[in-house]
């Protein structure tokens, strides 16, 4: 048996399982954040790499501890539990995470990020006995590891985008484009009449990736005209793909609905319509929209606003996210947290000065045309709302080109740029 390390040493090895568990959420955030570059990610995932070093240093009692946060997870608590099944192959241990995951959405959260902060060499093995498994959830597994590390998971790709299944079809058809399966084009174009919601837009969503500027493009259009919750995936994706006559259209169909000013916002940024910033710089006086209008003007021209001290102090009383009144029934998330309040006098000033470089009718992405060596710079040292946009540009420059991953630990993006470079 096991000794049973000393008290002191416990509540060392229970902070690091504890610390993990909260910096992952954290990471959950950050991952979408519109004010965190891959250096900031860096740093937090070189912290929760230093708490799961500990957890892997204290051994077997790491292991039960691990084992334990099973008993009641959290994503948290499951993300470090299925870290540490995969690196010291615990079989028993990842059973019982996949059972779990089966029947608990926070515990699947937890699962899939796991297989996505492993190395690759970790999973060998196990990912092909989830891929050949007849049961359809760890097929479902084994294509998400394969995803989340861009690697072909091979012929039974073709197989599950069929499944009878939809979140294992969905997931199929959502690989195909992140691992630039070309191939799979007309099964996509089959799937885009999918019964299933998610299924439908997977579908749209890869085969234009894929290169694909016809069916899949309306349906993507589609989506993004309804409320929904693949909307602004949607409306991205497809003012990105869009010939500026079909960008225009679709801007005036959504301006029309008049249901969503944030929406329109934010679509003036993706749309790369220079045309409307003079209306992104009237909106910055308005507190509510002051930050979005910036981020949007930020995506055109590729201004660092608080770099370039284009900001403004907070409005006086201004809360972010949940306040500490316990009588207030408003819980949710400032939507705009980080992001810089722009000064809208400073910002008119240099628009004056620099409309000129900008173009009517020319596609501007921070600050130039998308080419790929300027999608290489935004995905080195933009912000991570950026940096998601400038990978899908360069599938859509190089059809078939694996869809960059800007939720990866760090280390590993770091270390692909510099191959694409």
């Amino acid at each position: 048996m096991a000794a049973t390390p000393s008290r002191s040493i416990a509540i060392v090895v229970q902070q690091h399982a504890s610390e993990a568990a909260h910096l992952r959420q954290v990471r959950s955030v950050l991952i979408a954040a519109p004010h965190v570059k891959l250096l900031q990610l860096r740093r937090l995932d070189d912290r929760i790499a230093a708490h799961l070093d500990g957890l892997a240093v204290a051994g077997e009692f790491g292991s039960r501890l691990c084992d334990a946060a099973l008993e009641s997870p959290g994503t948290g608590e499951f993300f470090f539990a299925a870290v540490r099944a995969l690196d010291v192959r615990k079989v028993d241990s990842l059973d019982k995470a996949l059972a779990l995951a089966a029947a608990l959405p926070e515990a699947l959260t937890g699962l899939v990020s796991a297989f996505g902060w492993v190395s690759a060499t970790d999973l060998k093995g196990v990912v092909t006995s989830l891929l050949t498994s007849p049961d359809l959830f760890r097929q479902r597994i084994g294509i998400t590891a394969c995803a989340l590390h861009r690697v072909d998971p091979g012929p039974i790709l073709a197989g599950a985008i069929v499944s009878p299944e939809p979140a294992l079809r969905a997931r199929a058809l959502r690989c195909a484009g992140e691992v630039g399966r070309a191939d799979l084009l007309p099964a996509l174009a089959s799937a885009l009449k999918d019964g299933d919601m998610e299924c439908r837009f997977r579908a749209a969503q890869s085969a234009v990736l894929l290169g694909d500027r016809g069916v899949a493009l309306t349906v993507l259009r589609e989506t993004a005209l309804r409320p929904g919750p693949f909307r602004l995936g949607a409306l991205a994706l497809t003012l990105f793909a869009a010939d500026p006559a079909s960008a225009s259209e679709l801007m005036r169909q959504v301006a029309s609905q008049r249901e969503d000013v944030r929406l329109l916002i934010r679509a003036v940024g993706f749309a790369w319509d220079a045309e409307r910033i003079p209306w992104l710089i009237g909106l910055m006086s308005d507190d509510k929209l002051a930050r979005l209008a910036g981020e949007s003007f930020s995506f055109i021209t590729g201004l660092d606003l608080a770099w370039l001290d284009l900001e403004r102090k907070p409005p006086e009383h201004f809360e972010s996210g949940p306040n500490d009144n316990p009588e207030d029934e408003d819980v949710s998330m400032d939507e705009d947290d980080g992001l810089p309040w722009p000064d809208q006098a400073k910002v008119h000033a240099w628009w004056v000065a620099n409309s000129q470089r900008f173009q009517p009718g020319v596609r501007y992405f921070m600050g130039a045309p998308p080419s790929w060596a300027h999608c290489l710079q935004v995905l080195k040292d933009g912000y991570q709302r950026q940096r998601i946009a400038a990978a899908q540009y360069l599938c859509l420059l190089r059809p078939g080109t694996p869809l960059f991953n800007c939720a990866a630990p760090a280390w590993r993006q770091k270390r692909l740029l510099e191959r694409m470079n």
